[in-house]
């Protein structure tokens, strides 16, 4: 036991143990959505095609000329077109990307404003009827994972 300033002994509180927290699906897919949103409306490429440069399963990354940025192409390695790659008739960066912001800008806030909420709604209306049961069984898989 520990002692206090006045002298009388004090009970030391057990550390509770703690469950790791799980990841949360609902979340991570909210994310994503929002995610790919703001992928689509500042380089006018999905979330995938963004990352891995690929267009209709072909790599064009700053080959195609438009509107259109990915992450190589950004970065270089696109080829012969360089840092930046080939943008819309020989625009620079900050043109295309102004461009597609302000072609894109009320869907893409839209999107990322309304998402969370719709989540967040769902989750609470499906919590008893599904997203319970799901969780109890995803609990029995040994995962660490929960729905919402």
């Amino acid at each position: 036991m520990a002692r206090r300033k006045n002298g009388r002994f004090t009970r030391q509180t057990k550390t509770r143990r703690r469950s790791k927290p799980k990841t949360n699906i609902a979340n991570v897919a909210v994310s994503a959505v929002v995610a790919n949103s703001i992928t689509t409306g500042m380089f006018n490429s999905n979330l995938i095609d963004f990352f891995t440069g690929r267009r209709d399963g072909k790599f064009v990354a700053g080959g195609d000329g438009s509107y259109r940025l990915t992450l190589p192409e950004l970065l270089g390695l696109a080829g012969s077109g360089g840092v930046g790659g080939t943008y819309s008739q020989g625009l620079d960066l900050q043109t295309v990307l102004m461009r597609n912001i302000k072609k894109n800008a009320l869907p893409m806030i839209t999107t990322a404003i309304v998402a969370p909420m719709i989540a967040n709604v769902a989750k609470k209306v499906l919590r008893k009827p599904v997203i319970l049961p799901a969780n109890r069984l995803l609990k029995t898989t040994g995962l660490d994972v929960k729905l919402g």
